[in-house]
């Protein structure tokens, strides 16, 4: 039975258990038609809190459509969607100008535009408000909201308060800070703050925050999507909530958050805070000063401490923002987070942003998460990376929350607009198609379109008096440039689109498809945003997880997994035993620090018949550093030293039992252990010591691999294989940039997403399944740098195609399918009668069978 949505809980108390349906609302651009034709209606799932119908043949006239959305994908009045955003900031161009930056989103194929609402742009010098454009034309938010409707758009908007975009002050009002000092922080050691950052529950703070909402909700209230028109389908709470304070290493130490955590220390430890902290039961100010500039004895248990009370009071930050958004009158409507983290073309600390800010969204009702991401190129090196930024989140979120993007770097990557970097033209295609292998229902492509800096209302001599720090111009390295013109990218990002839009029936209502092998995630590996600086404790923890945690030492792990052909998910370790029925392996990356009752747990999962990869280090103390042998007692293993590899010590490894055809090999790390029961793998060279062990713990069975191994897929698949796994899909090429993802739909109908990320080796191969053959044993062709999403068993446009080594281009529902060839020749089967121009045409078994050789063509019914 459907439940309604909980009320928003007061920011003080937990929130309400998750209800299994939720009333939020999906995005169906001008492509609506086309996104939902040919997918049966989904039951309309239960009504908001808000009091927005149910949808389907049964909603009321003139009231909100009812948009939902359940077992992680999005609907809109019972279709599933798929959502293709462009980010125009109207603030940037001429009020004259907007329509041509939308008609560039028209032609490249989206279907929703997104877009920052600046605080610090709308606030004017005499500290009120202008959304009504009576100060500056571009200031009439409804203005384009409106016309980004007439143009058949729906709108994500972004109001903040906190935008960043490259505005100064990221967006907030530089009066804010000046008028009320005691939100600017202080960090470590008593060091103010290096970014514009704030104490986001200083009640001052909050209230500036009332008085925007309440001006620019009801804006956003009055444009919200409604049945039979576009509108506003999503907000966004505030931008990449904690991560100024996160990079800089400056954690917000005002006296006010200070007075909320000692709350939270003795409300957690109580009469054990003495324990745990020398200050115990000290006055406030020798506390607060402890804290600020910590001793080496306690700084790690304070880094995690710190790190986990920030979690709980950026949710209660989110629940306020929440509260104020519905004031306003923005109700129905998904709330939207989005997660930050990458750099330098890999996601190694996106992980943090998942950490820090999953009180905010997990389980919680008409809230969504999405990721924000700039990788470059897409490569061997880091395909791995976007795949683990989605199964992360997704391991936070619940059974019914679907994954989104809300920042993909769509542009070429000069962003300094010095011909420094350029992305190339494949990546845009290759990343969009990984998300929506792995299930994203949102994407937005972000920036879409460049514009200029305008002047500040009056001159504040900070050199050039303009909103935004690029200078005149902002976004060089968007699709669209800030004059409008078409860019690089552009047309790579209209392909990408187009053939989004060509799918978006079969793609909307699928779920990928995972093989029973499971990657854990432990977020409190990731508590090291605030750590005190000049701690050797401190950094002793950092060593030793900063290199090894969630992708394995080197990324060894996790890659390995990927690209040998696992579709493997993740699972947060950390909310609740795991059930060896749901997840027979389980692999674990971590090093020498790992909670007690994580530890435990995983000896639960042992004794109950998992079967565990252990990489890294076997742990032996919790994260505050005290000893903790649980894990060790339990494997029957001693550690005896840690050896490491140096310009004269060429440490190595060799490889022993199941895994003996292996050549040796250098290792930066190997953790020397003795063994009382189960088989030696690896053996440090030097020494004979073993390193690496195949161990029966209860009814199930660990193998331990205590060294920093390679990415050498023959080993990592014989370590899954002597646990009893193995990847379902398997195919004949050689090369290792080439990898299978699934997706299915309720029906059983399934697209084989296949990926080739190597540069220049176009790759011509097999597939097969459980070892039978897929595709009646055509070989598939996907050159370098590309991929292709196929069907199998794929009922569409009235047509039940039983596989095609072509790509859908195009549905109509008349019982014709378009398509793309994708080597010499196209091979088409379609249950029952079917023709095509041109082709080659058998029958047999019930089955047509089209051998095409044009470039694109089209299969039809009879």
């Amino acid at each position: 039975m459907p439940h309604a949505l909980s009320p928003v809980p007061d920011e003080n108390h937990a929130a309400p258990t998750t209800a299994r349906r939720r009333t939020v609302l999906a995005a169906l651009g001008t492509a609506g038609s086309a996104l939902a034709a040919g997918v049966e209606p989904a039951t309309p799932a239960a009504a908001a809190s808000s009091g927005i119908p149910a949808g389907g043949a049964g909603a009321k006239k003139n009231a909100a459509a009812s948009v939902t959305y359940q077992d992680k994908q999005l609907f809109i009045d019972g279709a599933p969607s798929v959502v293709l955003a462009g980010e125009i900031h109207y603030f940037r161009l001429k009020r004259t100008d907007w329509q041509s930056r939308l008609d560039r989103a028209k032609e490249a194929g989206l279907n929703t535009i997104a877009t920052y609402i600046p605080w610090m742009w709308h606030e004017t010098t005499d500290g009120s408000i202008d959304v009504t454009g009576r100060t500056r034309p571009e200031r009439d938010l409804g203005a384009f909201l409106d016309l980004c409707m007439t143009n058949g758009f729906h709108v994500i908007a972004r109001p903040g308060p906190f935008t960043m975009g490259e505005l100064k002050g990221e967006g907030v009002p530089a009066r804010v800070r000046k008028e009320h000092p005691e939100i600017n922080p202080t960090g470590w050691n008593n060091a103010k703050a290096t970014t514009p950052t704030v104490d986001y529950l200083a009640p001052a703070f909050l209230k500036e925050v009332e008085h925007w909402y309440a001006a620019v909700m009801p804006v956003i209230a009055e444009r919200l999507h409604r049945e039979g028109r576009p509108g506003v389908i999503a907000c966004q709470l505030d931008n990449e909530i904690g991560m100024l304070a996160w990079v800089s290493n400056s954690p917000d130490l005002t006296d006010h958050l200070l007075a909320d955590f000692n709350r939270w220390l003795d409300t957690t430890y109580g009469e054990r805070l003495g324990d745990r902290y020398p200050f115990a039961g000290r006055p406030t100010g020798e506390r607060n000063a402890a804290i600020r500039t910590p001793e080496d004895g306690y700084a790690p248990a304070l880094m995690h401490d710190l790190g986990t009370f920030m979690r709980g009071r950026f949710a209660r930050y989110v629940t306020r923002l929440r509260a104020y958004a519905e004031a306003g009158g923005v109700r129905g409507v998904p709330f939207l987070i989005n997660i930050h983290g990458t750099g330098g073309g890999n996601a190694e600390n996106f992980p943090i942003g998942v950490s820090q800010l999953m009180e905010t969204y997990a389980g919680k009702p008409g809230i969504l998460a999405g990721s924000d991401f700039y990788l470059g190129d897409l490569t061997v090196s880091n395909v791995t990376d976007l795949y683990l930024i989605n199964v992360l989140m997704d391991a936070v979120g619940d059974s019914d929350q679907p994954l989104t993007t809300l920042e993909f770097d769509a542009g070429h990557a000069d962003y300094g607009n010095d011909m420094s970097d350029q992305t190339d033209a494949e990546s845009t295609w290759l990343k969009t198609r990984l998300c929506l292998a792995q299930g994203v229902k949102m994407i937005n492509y972000y920036l879409f379109a460049g514009g200029f800096n305008p002047k500040l209302d009056e001159p504040v001599g900070d050199g050039n008096d303009r909103i935004g720090i690029t200078g005149e111009r902002h976004g060089f390295a968007a699709p669209v440039d800030p004059e409008g013109r078409r860019g690089v990218s552009f047309e790579p990002t209209k392909r990408t689109a187009r053939a989004v839009n060509g799918l978006a029936a079969a793609l909307a209502p699928m779920k990928a498809e995972y093989d029973d092998v499971a990657l854990a995630f432990v977020p409190d590996h990731y508590l090291t945003e605030y750590h005190p600086p000049k701690s050797d404790a401190v950094a002793a923890v950092l060593a030793d997880v900063q290199g090894t945690r969630g992708f394995g030492p080197r990324g060894a792990l996790s890659r390995g997994m990927l690209l040998g052909g696992f579709r493997y998910r993740s699972v947060n370790l950390q909310a609740g035993d795991v059930d060896p029925a749901k997840v027979p392996v389980l692999a674990l990356a971590t090093g020498e620090y790992l909670t007690a009752g994580l530890q435990e747990r995983l000896l639960r999962y042992l004794e109950a018949g998992g079967k565990l990869l252990l990489s890294g280090m076997v742990p032996g103390k919790d994260m505050a550093g005290t000893s903790c042998t649980v894990l060790q007692d339990a494997l029957g293993l001693k550690p005896e030293r840690t050896l490491t590899d140096s310009g004269t010590f060429f440490l190595s490894v060799s490889v022993h039992a199941w895994a003996k055809s292996i050549a040796e090999i250098r290792v930066a790390k190997a953790q020397l252990c003795t063994a009382s029961r189960g088989t030696t793998l690896l053996r440090e060279v030097s020494t004979g010591k073993g390193c690496g062990f195949d161990i029966p713990v209860g009814k199930g069975r660990a193998v331990v691999v205590a060294t920093h191994y390679r990415c050498d897929l023959d080993f990592w698949l014989g370590a899954f294989r002597a646990l009893g796994a193995s990847p379902s899909l398997t195919h004949t090429s050689t090369d290792p940039g080439v990898f299978l993802l699934t997706t299915k739909d309720d029906d059983g109908g399934r697209l084989l997403h296949a990926f080739n990320v190597s540069s220049g080796y176009d790759e011509s191969f097999t597939v097969a399944e459980k070892g039978k053959s897929l595709f009646g044993g055509e070989r598939l062709h996907i050159a370098g740098r590309s991929s292709a999403m196929l069907p199998l068993g794929l009922t569409t446009g009235g047509l039940r195609i039983a596989y095609a080594t072509a790509e859908i281009t195009g549905v109509v529902g008349d019982g014709r399918v378009s398509f793309r060839r994708l080597g010499d020749e196209a091979v088409v089967a379609v249950e029952g009668r079917a023709h095509c121009e041109g082709a080659a045409s058998s029958y047999e078994g019930g089955r047509t069978v089209l051998r095409v050789r044009r470039a694109e063509f089209t299969v039809r019914k009879g």
